[in-house]
């Protein structure tokens, strides 16, 4: 598992780097036009898991979300939640939605967003289906974007 303090460091790193002119990804990172999202934190899968277990696991990624809102919202103050229904209706509409919540509206329900330096920091658990791994990530874009 990594600490809270790493994945406060990748924020840090991740809001101090520049945007690619297309998309790309490296490792744990996807950047593109104006946006990175990493993965701070990718859980098991669940094929064969039973409820008792994917419930535990989403409990754990909860509780690790929320100390991290709570460490981010004493550097920066308390965030704003960012509800990704409406992008995923307009997906599902075939209305354009901004990257990266063109895909992160598909698996991600919802964002605790700060806005700093012209750009905004997002973090949220997702799960793109029920046997898939649990994610804790963090989504910075430019501002003017959400």
């Amino acid at each position: 598992m990594t600490s809270t303090a790493d994945q406060v460091a990748t924020i840090d790193q991740l809001r101090a780097r520049d945007f690619p002119a297309q998309r790309a990804a490296d490792g744990r990172v996807e950047s593109g036009p104006g946006f990175h999202v990493a993965d701070l934190r990718v859980s098991e899968d669940f094929w064969d898991a039973d409820l008792t277990r994917i419930e535990e696991v989403l409990e754990e990624f909860e509780a690790e979300l929320s100390v991290l809102v709570q460490v981010l919202t004493l550097r920066w103050g308390a965030p704003d939640v960012l509800d990704l229904t409406g992008s995923l209706e307009r997906s599902a509409m075939g209305e354009p939605v901004p990257p990266p919540l063109d895909t992160l509206c598909g698996y991600v329900p919802e964002l605790s967003i700060w806005r700093l330096d012209g750009r905004w920091v997002g973090l949220g658990v997702g799960q793109g289906d029920r046997e898939l791994p649990f994610q804790l990530l963090v989504a910075i874009g430019e501002e003017g974007t959400i």
